[in-house]
């Protein structure tokens, strides 16, 4: 069982790397076209993998309303305009 566990996770990695791949906004890929990196996930499944997590998956944006979300409905100006 301990020598299954490795590539049981190694597996499951790869398997969320495609997904992730599939689902990546091709001009947002970095690095490298989005093709070639499914193509590296698929056949250097270990490598691949932690290549596309560290290297080629897009950088998050961070939209001004995520930045700063009112707490409560007296913080928020919108609510206090209408009252």
């Amino acid at each position: 069982m301990p020598r299954v566990l490795p590539l049981i996770a190694i597996a499951l990695l790869m398997i969320y790397c495609v997904v992730e791949v599939a689902q990546a906004d091709p001009n947002r890929v970095r690095r490298a076209p989005k093709w070639l990196w499914a193509v590296a996930v698929i056949c250097l499944p270990g490598v691949g993998s932690l290549a596309w997590l560290f290297l080629g998956r897009p950088a998050r944006e961070v939209t001004i309303r995520q930045q700063r979300k009112p707490q409560a409905p007296d913080d928020d100006p919108d609510f206090l305009r209408k009252l």
